[in-house]
């Protein structure tokens, strides 16, 4: 084959890759961490803990920011809710209950439900883009006929020049959701409700 050819055949191959590259999905594999501390309002009472993927889609959003594009990034419920359940039980722990998995009557519970995360693309300047991420949790804990119910909503804004990769995507999402669990379980009224 003659350069020319060997170098256009190069050139075309690579912007194929190249291509198909910016098309392809991502499926992040998270593992949110709370990092802020609880109040210690236990009893050392048994707690009911629960969490729920409460979204429409796993679907959060595209790549390029289009509904219609192909380049979808994907959230699975089956592999983000143990770890949210893992971060709930731990925070009940450390605020001085006992988390179990078990319903019972007249024990107090505390649902924690991923209600909405999104990955939409923000405000658009010349070679700057923009990615905008949302996470919504609802904490509600029930006590003795008494409901307490926590919205928590975590925002990011990223500027890129280069469009995020799947471990960048993963970065942002983690950190979102994280701040996210901070919020919500660093509410006392959780806590006091689940004490009384």
């Amino acid at each position: 084959m003659p350069r020319r050819h060997f170098l256009r055949y190069g050139a075309v191959l690579l912007a194929a890759l190249w291509l198909s590259g910016c098309a392809s999905p991502h499926y992040l594999q998270l593992d949110p961490r709370r990092t802020a501390d609880v109040p210690a309002t236990g009893n050392g009472r048994e707690i009911t803990v629960t969490a729920v993927d409460g979204r429409d889609s796993e679907v959060i959003g595209t790549r390029s920011g289009s509904a219609m594009s192909t380049a979808t990034i994907t959230v699975s419920a089956h592999e983000l809710v143990p770890k949210l359940q893992a971060e709930a039980e731990r925070a009940v722990r450390e605020m001085g209950f006992r988390p179990t998995t078990e319903q019972a009557e007249g024990r107090p519970s505390l649902t924690l439900t991923l209600d909405h995360l999104g990955y939409q693309r923000g405000e658009s300047r010349p070679v700057i883009d923009e990615a905008r991420l949302e996470a919504v949790f609802i904490a509600e804990a029930i006590n003795g006929g008494n409901t307490y119910t926590g919205t928590y909503t975590s925002l990011r804004t990223q500027s890129y020049a280069l469009r995020p990769d799947k471990e960048a995507n993963t970065r942002m999402v983690n950190e979102l959701l994280s701040d996210g669990l901070d919020r919500a379980f660093r509410d006392p009224e959780l806590g006091q409700l689940l004490a009384r």
